[in-house]
């Protein structure tokens, strides 16, 4: 599970039949202080996130079909929560 910011959401006509009525949202991992660790890519939206939100993304395929409850979806990355603040004590 990482941290991710939620940069912008896809719009699409057709989708794969496992993603029928998922919301898709594009987001980029971040580190604790909110600097950008990784590259864009399109997560499912389980806890209702917008553009600009810190949110909870778990990014194993397995996991996020759980996440989804469907074993067969063709699905990598979701978003499982949305983040109110982030406080990190390093010690």
């Amino acid at each position: 599970m990482r941290t991710a910011l939620v940069v912008g959401n896809v719009v699409s006509t057709i989708k794969h039949s496992t993603h029928q009525s998922l919301k898709l949202m594009i987001v980029r991992p971040v580190d604790e202080k909110g600097r950008f660790t990784g590259k864009e890519m399109v997560a499912v939206d389980t806890a209702c996130s917008g553009r600009g939100d810190y949110v909870l993304l778990v990014d194993d395929g397995g996991a996020s079909r759980i996440a989804v409850e469907n074993d067969n979806a063709a699905i990598d990355a979701v978003i499982v929560g949305v983040l109110d603040y982030m406080n990190v004590n390093k010690g």
